[in-house]
């Protein structure tokens, strides 16, 4: 029995995804040919040129549209600490009650 060698995943950058996918919309150049000059699965690249598609249309979002949307962000960021505090206090208490005998 043979052992396997880890492979790790290799890690790319916003940048290197949106150059990639600009060159794959382009059509200068073949997936294939993208394939050998960037060292990239066809797959890769085109799931990177459909979520550059799909999310292109947000460069044109109004600032408003932005600050909503950070709001929101920040609410929910909000809400999963304080769950995250609530499950702690309700792990805390449950320890306690066992301990005392309670439950």
């Amino acid at each position: 029995m043979g052992m396997k060698t880890r492979t790790t995943r290799r890690k790319f950058s916003a940048k290197f995804k949106a150059e990639v996918a600009i060159e794959a919309l382009k059509e200068r150049e073949t997936t294939q040919d993208l394939c050998r000059r960037y060292d990239l699965h066809a797959t890769q690249i085109s799931q990177w040129k459909n979520e550059f598609l799909q999310r292109s249309a947000s460069v044109f979002e109004g600032n408003k549209e932005k600050k909503e949307n950070e709001k929101a962000e920040k609410a929910t960021d909000q809400l999963y600490s304080k769950i995250g505090k609530l499950e702690m206090e309700n792990d805390f208490l449950k320890k306690s009650l066992k301990k005392l005998g309670r439950l």
